[in-house]
């Protein structure tokens, strides 16, 4: 496995994959906070919005805040947003566009493994929010088969090529993102697992939609023909489709919550 970076560029390409998978995690997320109507929330690592839309749809919010390091998934989250409670900016999770105590609730969905440093991230969800808000995270269990694409990086690890991590995928554990709300001084911190499925028409539908996903484009773009091939033929083999073909497949996130 390999640190390297990962780009997210295309927040069409985004969506088709890991978009889905996200609004899946997300709507259990949400349910589990039980949080009260009309706040002020900020999204910590938008993306193309996903997860903002359904913090308007399910927990009729005041106003929402959707702020990420990438322009693109910005622009493609302005262009899905049609809520006037959704406001997006470019910002950094570890410096924060805003003032202290400004919000509600503060969120971070699939992204805090992708915080350069995941303390200060934190710090900054805290800061932003109220005495006795709410601050929240989840994210893919990147060491324990939580993964969605975790069938192909399995793979990948067998045939010894490199593939790229987050930056800090190692709070992606649980014992971890719990060291993080509790050092950070937050309250009343809960864990939880959540697990998701997702139906797949067939293989061919799985490998097309992972071919373009920023974790691993990068990755199958270096490899060759035979390579490649040997690895959709390997990653077939561990997934299991039913008599129609179609493929169910789950995947799990570890989910915190805390309060200021």
């Amino acid at each position: 496995m390999s640190e390297s970076k990962i780009v997210f560029a295309d927040g069409a390409s985004y969506e088709q994959m890991m978009g889905v998978w996200s609004r899946l995690v997300g709507s259990k997320f949400l349910k589990w906070l039980s949080p009260a109507d009309g706040q002020k929330w900020i999204d910590v690592g938008c993306g193309t919005g996903a997860f903002t839309e359904q913090i308007i749809q399910d927990c009729r919010p005041q106003e929402v805040h959707g702020v990420d390091p990438s322009g693109a998934q910005i622009e493609f989250a302005k262009s899905r947003a049609s809520r006037k409670e959704a406001h997006f900016r470019v910002g950094d999770a570890m410096n924060l566009p805003f003032e202290t105590n400004e919000f509600d609730a503060s969120t971070m969905a699939l992204v805090i493994f992708f915080v350069p440093d995941p303390v200060k991230g934190v710090d900054e969800m805290k800061r932003v929010v109220r005495s006795g808000g709410l601050v929240a995270a989840y994210a893919w269990d990147m060491f324990s088969g939580g993964f969605p694409l975790e069938p192909i990086q399995a793979e990948l690890r067998s045939m010894n090529i490199e593939h790229p991590l987050p930056p800090s995928a190692e709070a992606s554990r649980m014992g971890n993102m719990q060291n993080l709300w509790i050092n950070a001084g937050l309250r009343s911190v809960e864990t939880r697992k959540i697990t998701v499925e997702r139906i797949f028409d067939n293989f061919d539908h799985f490998w097309d939609l992972a071919f373009f996903s920023p974790a691993l484009k990068p990755v199958f773009e270096k490899l060759d023909a035979i390579t490649l091939n040997n690895l959709k033929n390997a990653t077939e083999k561990r997934l299991t489709a039913d008599s129609n073909g179609q493929i169910t497949y789950a995947a799990h996130a570890n989910a915190i919550k805390g309060r200021s």
